[in-house]
């Protein structure tokens, strides 16, 4: 440890600077994953011996020294048309929210609307430059901020509305709070010496190779809610005052990040997780009892390459495995590629398996290739066969482009209208997303594969009322990208929701109908949930609740629209007095 703190701070004196870098890299490429196992290991010691405690902190104060030499922290740019993506500060505590248009509704449910969101700390996103390049954080990085707007109903009727948020405070969150000033350096995208130097220097000196986020989602099982995304274990949330109470790992039992959208098993209450990494076992199947208390069940799916798998599916008796080309490979950065990469060459799957089965229960079915984040729902039709459906697109949003390229053309030109793409169809329109469905013969192995929507709107971030998950239904909700302002913006914009009538189709594999409620000119929305109506008889018994912002006069509000009736008026439109950044998924809730 000692030698090696030495060598970095000789580094930092070197006058020949080229040279080094390129032995380095050379050096690095061979070395790095063992080098950086052994470090780690030797850190973990320190920390654990208390006579080594001073060693140990002398020896991150020498990096910390190399690190404010040789790097130099700069602001990402930002369109102003991504004005909305810039981060808030928080309210620091619950503000009563008056201004309201239309009513609520008496039979509204009390509870929380609650959404997760990247909102990066010092200002914005960072990269970080040093004589081995440059690193970058790429778009959905960001501290996660919760956004909560909390509806309780008085004995007089009427109805009292809050509005809170507050970080998630990771233990990385709390690091750089304490700094007061950016102090891990990106460690996703960049040159690759840079990123390379960028994970060794993060594990030595905070014993992680990148910011632990906690930004996609929020979910709540067995009355507890947690703050959820791919590269860090689960937080769980105090959900009345948004404090971070702590990680869960189920008692010591997962040792891996969950994906954002595990799934409520229907019939038994039970969560079904799913977790990747970047070395074997690359991804595990875990089942969480119902009270929360204890894991169940988990199973090695043996694969043979590290997946982002940022949903999981199931039904009544098995749960659904997404297996598409979005591959995390660290091999491909030691030799000069990026860390996350959607593989278009490569192949794609969805895995059968049964509830409590291993990797050799898995029935696996061949897919036409594409990039699969969400999920709309699964079920069993019948004995023998089980209906996937989700949102598919033709190439993947994350990370983006190589690095090097212009991330805001390939990302304008991904997100163009498919009709507008004319002869220039295989670069542009990629990230187009439309639902989808397969449906795959448990007996034969057959599947039968294509769109529920056409061309009209690209639509993604689906939803459905939380009670059919897992069971066939009937309706299927979705926000509507805007194209255009999508295009311009080189950044995800969605200007409305989409209903999907998924049982009005004449023969299966056909088009649902579909009907929309599009919001005013400029105004965008994020983290749209389902809120069941009290006393609900029917599935779309109920409204969509979404955080909407009106680009125009740079306010945001909370709309909720009639699920029954969606392309109707707006039932009410909750004026907030903070601006609410676009964000990722948001859940509601009620209290019990």
């Amino acid at each position: 440890m000692a030698a090696c703190t030495c060598a970095l701070v000789h580094m930092s004196g070197s006058s020949h600077r080229t040279p080094f870098v390129d032995n380095f890299k050379v050096s690095l490429s061979t070395s790095f994953t063992p080098l950086l196992t052994t470090l780690q290991q030797n850190l973990s010691r320190l920390r654990i011996n208390s006579p080594y405690k001073s060693i140990r902190e002398a020896s991150v104060r020498m990096l910390d020294a190399f690190v404010d030499l040789m790097f130099e922290f700069v602001d990402d740019p930002r369109q102003p048309s991504q004005s909305n993506f810039a981060p808030v500060e928080e309210t620091g505590e619950p503000v009563e929210v008056i201004a309201v248009e239309g009513e609520i509704p008496a039979d509204f449910t009390e509870g929380v609307y609650i959404r997760n969101g990247a909102n990066p700390v010092h200002g914005g996103l960072k990269s970080a430059v040093s004589i081995f390049g440059k690193t970058s954080c790429v778009w959905i990085e960001g501290e996660g901020m919760l956004h909560a707007v909390y509806f309780k109903r008085e004995a007089s009727g009427n109805w009292t509305i809050t509005y809170n948020n507050r970080y998630v405070e990771t233990e990385t969150y709390l690091l750089e709070k304490e700094k007061n000033r950016p102090y891990i350096l990106p460690a996703i995208e960049g040159n690759p010496s840079a990123v390379l130097m960028s994970f060794l220097l993060n594990s030595l000196r905070i014993g992680t190779p990148n910011k632990l986020y906690s930004n996609t989602s929020i979910i709540e099982h067995a009355g507890a809610f947690y703050s959820v995304a791919e590269n860090h274990c689960p937080q769980k949330i105090d959900i009345r005052t948004l404090e971070t109470l702590g990680n869960w790992s189920i008692g010591g039992a997962w040792t891996r990040p969950f994906t954002s959208h595990p799934k409520k098993a229907p019939g038994s209450g039970e969560l079904v997780i799913i977790g990747t990494d970047a070395k074997k076992p690359y991804i595990e199947v875990g089942v969480v009892s119902a009270d929360g208390t204890k894991l169940v069940h988990k199973v090695d799916l043996k694969f043979e390459r590290s997946i982002v798998s940022h949903e999981i599916g199931v039904t009544q008796r098995y749960n659904v495995i997404l297996n598409f080309p979005i591959i995390l490979d660290v091999n491909r950065v030691l030799k000069g590629g990026s860390l996350i990469k959607y593989e278009e060459g490569k192949y794609s799957s969805i895995g059968v398996m049964p509830r409590y089965g291993n990797s050799d229960s898995v029935l696996w079915f061949p897919v036409e290739t594409g990039c699969v984040y969400h999920l709309i729902n699964c079920y069993e039709n019948g004995d023998d066969e089980v209906v996937v459906m989700g949102c598919k697109a033709r190439e993947s949003f994350i990370p983006g482009p190589d690095f090097g390229l212009d991330k805001f053309e390939w990302f304008s030109r991904g997100l163009k209208h498919v009709d507008e793409c004319g002869e220039n169809m295989d670069q542009d329109g990629k990230l187009f997303s439309r639902a989808y469905e397969w449906r795959l013969n448990m007996k034969t192995g057959e599947v039968k594969e294509g769109y529920l929507t056409g061309t009209e709107f690209a639509v993604d971030f689906p939803l459905i009322n939380p009670k059919f998950t897992g069971i066939e239904n009937k309706y299927a909700y979705t926000q509507v990208v805007d194209s255009t302002a999508s295009a311009a913006a080189g950044i995800v914009k969605y200007s409305g929701l989409a209903k999907l009538f998924l049982h009005e189709r004449h023969v299966e594999l056909s088009r649902a109908k579909v009907e929309y409620h599009m919001f005013p000119a400029n105004t965008y929305c994020s983290g749209a949930a389902f809120v069941s109506k009290s006393g609900a008889t029917e599935e779309d018994d109920g409204w969509i609740i979404a955080f909407v912002h009106d680009e125009d006069t740079d306010n945001s509000q909370v709309y909720i629209v009639d699920a029954k009736n969606i392309s109707g008026e707006l039932v009410a439109k909750i004026g907030l007095q903070s601006r609410v950044p676009y964000g990722f998924h948001g859940i509601f809730s009620s209290f019990g």
